[in-house]
């Protein structure tokens, strides 16, 4: 099927925007803490294994449906195979879900950079509110006006870009936004590692300590490096299928993906160069303060930033970073959901992107009330933020990828998949790999991961 109208232009511009759906808040503060949390050097190890394996397998797996159909994700399955239609709807889901509560992370994002470029990156470090002592990050979410507001915004941002088309907008953003990316996350890195004490992080980081590897945290590892590999290459998300189906049919897609996973993993790698040496330094080695979650990036790191050297520049650059990380992902997810829109019901592109925006809004609106004032209403003792979390990266989209390894392994088998990546100019060299990952080990995996909270009560 011929590359549908409205694709990507170059192959670079593939490249870029798909390596920025992936780069995103997984790759910034998710990463270096799973890493640090895991072993150190160990779950650099094991990830940089499942990335060039797993991560690969069902890159090109969901890039070739996408391509070979000319479909959004919703009628991409059922092109492939009608009896598996149903998966289509999950994943136009996933994207729908995940778009709301990460425009309220990025509204997040963007209040912290407005704070550090007009100067104000101290009182987030040192302010408290109340008797208790509450950090600013905690009161700020716990009001409803500023993180509406900002959240407003980043859908805003998102919107203009999507609104604009796949090449005028998504291309255009992407070719100008990443190249600035990996220049920031490169000069940050280098100064950080470079300050006094530094090498202490970087040990912590780098070399594997199997002194705090106990048996459960071994087989832990595995599942949570897996898992990153969502966050970190937007897997199972529908994402890729999307793009695939604007990319150009001359283009290598093992390739393009072979490079997009070297420009996220770079990042994610570069992130952890930042982030725990920086921690470890200025925390007085508290290792502890390196497992904060969410917490590392909107209270640990602006003390840190408030305590180094040139430290308001330095954080003002990473928000910027993190800003730019956020967007490039939002940009994705909100893509996403307009052509699964555009399809299925025929509407136009600026119509589709206002129903998307209606949409965003009305759900992320239950996130940030879910820390504000409908704090006390939980689901299954969660959040609203960490129940749609919790459905879409611990259910929904393991269970799709299972179930998309075994339509493409056992339904229609790889010869699906090869017979799109292979073409007059172009090999598949890793097609060994490619099936037994598909048909074994992929499906393993994601068994595992379903299993793991039952197994270890996580």
């Amino acid at each position: 099927m011929a590359k549908k109208s409205g694709g990507f232009a170059s192959k670079i511009g593939f490249v870029l925007a798909a390596a920025g759906s992936a780069v995103g808040l997984g790759n910034i503060w998710r990463f270096p803490y799973l890493t640090a949390k895991y072993g150190g050097g160990l779950f650099l190890i094991v990830y940089l294994v499942f990335a060039v394996t797993f991560g690969f397998t069902l890159m090109v797996t969901e890039i070739s449906i996408g391509r070979k159909t000319g479909k959004s994700v919703i009628n991409a399955y059922r092109e492939v195979d009608k009896r598996f239609s149903f998966l289509g709807i999950i994943a136009a889901l996933i994207p729908a879900l995940i778009l709301p509560y990460y425009c309220v992370i990025g509204g997040w994002v963007l209040r912290y950079f407005t704070s550090f470029i007009t100067g104000g990156g101290a009182d987030l470090a040192n302010k408290t509110y109340g008797a208790d002592n509450v950090p600013y990050f905690s009161h700020f979410i716990s009001q409803v006006g500023q993180p509406s507001v900002f959240f407003i915004i980043f859908v805003i941002l998102t919107a203009s870009v999507v609104v604009m088309g796949v090449e005028k907008g998504i291309e255009n953003v992407s070719k100008f936004l990443m190249p600035l990316l990996l220049v920031l996350i490169v000069g940050i890195s280098i100064y950080t590692i470079t300050l006094k004490g530094a090498g202490q992080g970087l040990k912590y980081y780098l070399i594997p300590d199997f002194e705090r590897i106990t048996v459960e945290k071994f087989f832990l590892t595995i599942p949570a490096a897996v898992g990153q590999l969502f966050y970190s290459m937007s897997l199972a998300m529908g994402i890729m299928v999307t793009y695939g189906s604007y990319m150009r049919r001359e283009d290598s897609i093992e390739t393009s993906v072979r490079q997009i996973e070297i420009f996220d993993t770079l990042v994610a790698f570069l992130s952890g160069l930042i982030i725990v040496p920086a921690v470890i330094i200025f925390s007085n080695g508290d290792e502890g303060a390196l497992n904060a979650g969410p917490g590392l990036m909107f209270i640990t790191l602006p003390k840190v930033f408030d305590s180094m050297p040139m430290g308001h520049f330095i954080g003002t650059v990473f928000f910027v970073l993190v800003a730019l990380a956020a967007l490039t992902s939002a940009i994705s997810l909100m893509e996403t959901v307009t052509a699964v829109v555009m399809e299925k019901f025929g509407l136009s592109r600026a119509k589709s992107c206002t129903a998307v925006i209606v949409l965003t809004l009305v759900l992320g609106m239950l996130s940030v009330l879910g820390y504000s004032a409908w704090s006390d209403v939980t689901i299954f003792k969660m959040q609203m933020l960490d129940f749609f979390d919790f459905i879409t990266n611990n259910l929904m989209m393991p269970i799709l990828s299972l179930l998309s390894c075994i339509l493409i392994g056992y339904i229609v088998k790889t010869k699906y998949i090869e017979d799109e990546v292979i073409n007059e100019t172009h090999q598949f060299r890793s097609k060994r790999l490619y099936r037994i990952m598909i048909k074994v080990f992929c499906p393993a995996f994601m068994v595992l991961i379903l299993l793991t909270p039952f197994i270890f009560k996580i």
